[in-house]
């Protein structure tokens, strides 16, 4: 039995979660809601055990000094929780932490076991990761469930990925099997550009989340940052012949494949949410689209500056050869 002591009474809560590691290409999801947590001041109510949880020699404990105090920090996952105001105000119940090492079961009926107790009515959990996607075009994210009724009502698609999958996918199908509606957000990375912060992909997921929800999340500098960093990897695909020819490649592929929708729900979205604003006022490989692990970054020297490595020219430019689908979609 998990007693929540000093955590108040929440109002339609819905708890958001991501977890760094093979789901989190570029730190996009991971990166969101740390910065939901930021935006809004969580207040941390719970931490799992990272002893049941985690192996110390693959994700390491950290030292730092406090007071002329020293102390560790060990990886772990953490709750916390914020409200959020507007005429419709309601509770986010945030988790944020690493993928688990060990006992994935136990760790999801563990947060399974908080939502429960909390009365939550939804489960949003973010993922990232890496596609056949330009860094030119807006990123693609995929609302996927396992639920056929709530895919219905709330325009998801009802996932029929099969492969490897991460903790993401492993916690959706726990919340299924124990009652609790869930959707996974997948936002997809270009491959080429994978090493982190990616604050274009982190935007992206907070926008899909706005929608999902109907609430407004503040952006603070995640625009400018977005912005900033397609200026950086323009210059640096620019300085590749190989590389901006491949880039030139996916935007034709992206282009033709979006072409017959004329993207009127898209539009409406974007309309919807400016209205919205408005209205308010103010440590390994990731998973791909083929389900198996990113090879390391690669980073010039000596000066340290991340550039895309040069792609192999595939045949079919944005196919998807098994596992998630190429918009991102997985379990």
């Amino acid at each position: 039995m998990i007693e929540l002591e000093g955590v108040p009474e929440l109002i339609d809560p819905v708890m958001v979660a991501a977890f760094e590691g093979w789901n989190d290409a570029g730190d996009a999801a991971s990166t969101a809601v740390g910065h939901l947590e930021r935006e809004w001041k969580g207040e941390v109510f719970a931490a799992l055990d990272a002893e049941d949880y985690y192996d110390f020699q693959v994700n390491r404990p950290t030292v730092f000094m406090e007071g002329g105090v020293r102390k560790i920090t060990w990886p772990t996952t953490r709750l916390s929780v914020v409200r959020v105001g507007g005429d419709k105000p309601r509770d986010l119940v945030l988790v944020r932490g690493i993928e688990p090492s060990m006992r994935w079961r136990s760790f999801c009926n563990e947060i399974l076991g908080f939502a429960h107790e909390l009365g939550v009515e939804l489960v949003v959990i973010l993922g990232a990761l890496l596609g056949d996607t330009p860094h030119t075009r807006p990123v693609p994210v995929s609302g996927v469930t396992s639920d056929a009724d709530l895919a219905r009502r709330m325009d998801l698609e009802e996932t029929k990925y099969e492969g490897p999958t991460g903790i993401v996918g492993v916690l959706q199908e726990a919340c299924t099997h124990a009652g609790v509606p869930a959707v996974s957000l997948w936002a997809a990375v270009p491959h080429y550009v994978s090493q982190p912060p990616n604050p274009k992909a982190t935007l992206a997921l907070l926008n899909r989340l706005e929608d999902l929800l109907d609430l407004r999340i503040p952006q603070g500098e995640l625009p400018e940052d977005a912005r900033a960093w397609q200026v950086g990897v323009d210059q640096l695909a620019a300085e590749d012949s190989e590389v901006s020819e491949y880039v030139q490649t996916l935007e034709q592929a992206r282009d033709t494949a979006e072409l017959p929708e004329a993207s009127g729900e898209a539009i409406a979205r974007e309309f919807e949410r400016y209205l919205r604003r408005r209205d308010v006022g103010p440590g390994g490989g990731h998973a791909t689209a083929d389900g198996s692990d990113s090879g390391p970054f690669r980073r010039d020297t000596p000066s340290g500056r991340t550039r895309p490595p040069k792609p192999p020219k595939p045949e079919a430019p944005g196919a998807s050869e098994g596992g998630e689908d190429a918009d991102g979609s997985e379990d």
